[in-house]
């Protein structure tokens, strides 16, 4: 599986066998896609899934940089 920030996006899901679930942990009905877009702006009115609502209302430059390592456990 594959996940892709998009700059001023979504977050886009590719590979076999996606499985998203609900807080209750109940799939998604995906209809057997290999490629889905997730909504990060909050506007969609399907969420979870990306419908493009985004476009012109949300900014985000998508580019990749390192986490600092967790701190230990105590």
């Amino acid at each position: 599986m594959k996940l892709t920030v998009l700059s001023n996006g979504s977050l886009r899901v590719e590979g076999e066998n996606i499985e998203l679930v609900d807080a209750q942990g109940q799939p998604y009905g995906l209809g057997g896609r290999e490629r889905i877009s997730i909504c990060r702006c909050g506007l969609s009115k399907q969420k979870p899934f990306c419908d493009g609502s985004h476009k012109g209302h949300f900014e985000h430059d998508a580019t990749a940089f390192d986490l600092p390592a967790p701190k230990p456990a105590v």
